[in-house]
């Protein structure tokens, strides 16, 4: 018998479906489309039922399901570290993801992954706009776009550009020859346990078999620190390289030096799989026209006469914020932050608000908005004024009332997730747009 490492290895295999969100339901319409019928199982079920088939609580019975299964296939918000997961493969019993079974089936090289902890949806997005512009078939998939392996009639395509995250990476059991790691700093630490876990995890990536060469961003500190966990082949990409900026990273329409350094590693991916239009300048100047910056990463919502209203709302962490602030260096801003807490050290937000030379606020919202106020104030003391606000509503009008006259930039980059709030960032950044109507038509 073939182990159960493949979707093409499943044929008839008992499969347990274990977490029911996007990639859960792409797994169920793939099971059903090869004539199985698995058990369905999820943390906190939103319905009894899915396709006809019993919708089972992990902790009502759910759990006893899966271990009578020859394969269990789990999202990737299940943490890989829970003692369920622990019991089940103590079981003898597979514990696999949609992504990895996916992965030992693909040719790998018509495959790259992007991972890190911020700048991958970015750069997955600029590498396949770029791969459509220069004349292949090519589809985004994990994190954004669709999960590769959702049955579709339209036939496989020239190159799957593939956002991985690190919930996704220890699922994995091989890699395509070329992947990036965009940057690296402490975030989803309780699904990691810890810093440690966090990096190992994410970088495990770069040494997975079948990698060739990883590519890695040469401004991150902590990354240069982690060389080793980046395999023997490791492209740096630095603000020396030719790739970085110019008229075709320009043209993108991208603000701040991040997305500049995420264009360059987008190009350097192109070119270490041997898009050969990728080293032609001018044919990435065209190439690069037309693309449409993400959502909620740094995205400009309109003005209210002088002031700007930024939706960052993806800013889940330390990193992004700081970025996002150095994009409006020159530009007074009132920077919005909280949300859930992940017991991150805030120190180096509150610094890089001390390095800013133009007029700054600082708003909090819960709920560890308190907390990092806290932070921020013991790095700039009286220098920059740090307002606790009650909520979303609060903090955009407070940021208003401080912008209005002399205009600047309202920006939520909140540093946090938006768990226990909002649904996801989604709804944060619905939230923000209809406080920032409040202060007038935006134009």
């Amino acid at each position: 018998m073939r182990p159960l490492t493949s979707w093409s290895a499943l044929t008839s295999a008992s499969v347990g479906l274990w977490g029911l969100g996007v990639e859960g339901r792409a797994s169920l319409r793939r099971l059903e489309s090869i004539g199985l019928i698995p058990v369905l199982v999820d943390d906190k079920p939103a319905e009894t039922t899915l396709g006809g088939l019993e919708v089972l609580a992990t902790d009502r019975g759910g759990l006893e399901a899966l271990l009578a299964c020859g394969v269990v296939i789990k999202s990737p918000g299940i943490s890989r570290y829970r003692p369920e997961v622990v019991q089940l493969e103590q079981a003898g019993i597979p514990v696999r993801s949609g992504l990895g079974l996916w992965l030992e089936d693909v040719p790998l090289e018509r495959v790259t992954c992007v991972t890190g902890t911020k700048g991958k949806s970015t750069t997955t997005a600029i590498a396949g706009h770029l791969l459509s512009q220069l004349g292949y078939d090519a589809k985004v998939g994990g994190n954004i776009g669709q999960p590769p392996w959702e049955p579709t009639t339209a036939g496989e395509p020239d190159f799957w550009v593939i956002e991985t995250s690190s919930y996704q990476v220890p699922d994995l059991t091989n890699g395509p020859p070329v992947v990036a790691v965009t940057s690296l700093s402490p975030d989803h630490l309780d699904w990691h346990g810890s810093v440690e876990r966090y990096y190992t995890d994410k970088l495990a990536l770069c040494t997975k078999k079948g990698v060739r060469t990883a590519i890695a961003d040469a401004s991150n500190a902590t990354l240069r620190q982690q060389a080793v966990a980046l395999g023997p082949q490791v492209q740096w990409v630095d603000a020396g390289d030719p790739r970085f900026g110019g008229p075709w990273v320009r043209a993108l329409g991208l603000p701040g030096e991040h997305n500049i350094r995420n264009a360059a590693m987008a190009r350097a991916v192109l070119q270490s799989m041997g898009i050969t239009e990728a080293e032609d300048a001018a044919q990435m100047e065209a190439a690069a026209q037309g693309f449409r910056g993400l959502p909620s990463r740094c995205h400009s919502i309109g003005h209210v006469g002088l002031v700007e209203f930024v939706d960052d709302s993806l800013s889940t962490n330390v990193l992004p914020a700081q970025a996002a602030l150095e994009a409006y260096g020159d530009r007074p801003v009132a920077l919005l932050v909280g949300g859930h807490d992940r017991g991150l050290d805030y120190a180096p937000l509150g610094q890089a608000v001390a390095r800013r030379t133009v007029p700054t606020l600082v708003v909090t919202m819960p709920n560890n908005g308190p907390r990092i106020g806290s932070a921020i104030r013991e790095v700039v003391g009286d220098a920059v004024e740090v307002i606790d606000a009650t909520g979303l509503e609060e903090a955009v009008a407070t940021a208003w009332g401080w912008t209005r006259n002399s205009g600047g930039v309202v920006l939520l980059s909140p540093a946090a997730p938006s768990f226990g709030r909002y649904a996801d960032y989604r709804e944060r950044a619905r939230a923000f747009a209809e406080a920032a109507a409040t202060c007038g038509p935006l134009t």
